[in-house]
């Protein structure tokens, strides 16, 4: 059987670069090939590809070849054992992308994005590959602790996707495993005393998330925390920050906005360091939830 791979988009920019250091050194814990990807639009444009007469190194195709070879050279600078696959495609990422990570181990992007309304800085292909693709996409951005914990979210018993991915992420890089369930209180509501403890439920589903990472991964090293807020979004980041990877679960179907379930929008948006989507094959996923 082929052996999978950790895919990652490349487009020149330093968000994408910062992508293909932290792929690499992914793909060299896991020890899997790292297949490095670059889109080029000019084939879909003219035809006028190559070099310009009389001037050296010039033209689209030899442009996006030297993109291409840039990528590379990161990933080896940053994991010189990763063994490196490179495939310069013609069409959008929106459409490479998809077909050539499905059911890979990963799909590893770039946060690139100019900020603006409410601060959202996700750009729309690493939002669209987050909320589409048929394998963990994981979005790069700045301020991830190379010595901080694996964190992830479990919502409910279904959470098993994600918390595959915090243990295996975990596992391969020897950080301890920090699992959180959010307990939503309304604004002003203030807890009291109940003869029927409210938050038992929550802490079973803790321990439960516990004993599956300690079954998944023996030796790793678990903590879980039960977090009382208002807002999931927020507990979440305020849990995660100092983390080496946050993971999240995905719900919904469909396009862009809205298909992740707006807890992971919220967290792929404000998160400072990397975070993992959780999603599966069509296939696995209907087989997970029957």
């Amino acid at each position: 059987m082929e052996s999978k791979t950790i895919v990652v988009g490349y487009d020149g920019s330093e968000p994408a670069a910062l992508a293909v250091r932290w792929a690499a050194r992914e793909a060299s814990r896991r020890k899997v090939p790292l297949h490095l990807v670059h889109c080029t639009l000019w084939p879909l444009l003219t035809k006028n590809l190559g070099p310009v007469p009389g001037i050296k190194d010039s033209g689209l195709q030899p442009a996006a070849e030297k993109t291409l070879q840039e990528g590379a050279a990161h990933a080896r600078q940053s994991a010189p054992d990763v063994e490196v696959r490179t495939s310069l495609l013609s069409g959008s990422p929106n459409v490479n992308l998809p077909r050539l990570s499905a059911g890979q181990d990963m799909l590893v992007l770039g946060s690139r994005g100019l900020g603006g309304f409410m601060g959202l800085l996700i750009g729309s292909v690493s939002l669209e590959m987050a909320a589409t693709a048929s394998c963990p996409v994981a979005v790069i951005k700045p301020g991830e602790d190379p010595d901080g914990p694996v964190v992830v979210a479990v919502d409910d018993p279904e959470s098993s996707a994600a918390l595959e991915d915090a243990c295996t992420a975990a596992a391969s890089s020897g950080a301890r495993l920090v699992i959180i369930h959010v307990r939503t209180v309304p604004a002003g509501y203030r807890l009291v005393r109940d003869p029927v403890d409210p938050g038992a439920a929550a802490e079973a589903l803790l321990d439960s998330a516990v004993a599956k990472a300690q079954e998944l991964a023996p030796g790793l090293m678990v903590e879980q925390q039960l977090l009382t807020d208002t807002s999931v979004p927020r507990a979440i980041l305020h849990a995660a920050q100092g983390a080496r990877l946050t993971v999240v679960g995905t719900k919904g179907h469909g396009l862009i906005k809205g298909s992740i379930g707006s807890t992971a929008h919220a967290v792929l948006h404000h998160a400072k360091g990397p975070v993992l989507v959780s999603r599966r094959p069509p296939a696995a996923k209907a087989a997970h939830e029957s």
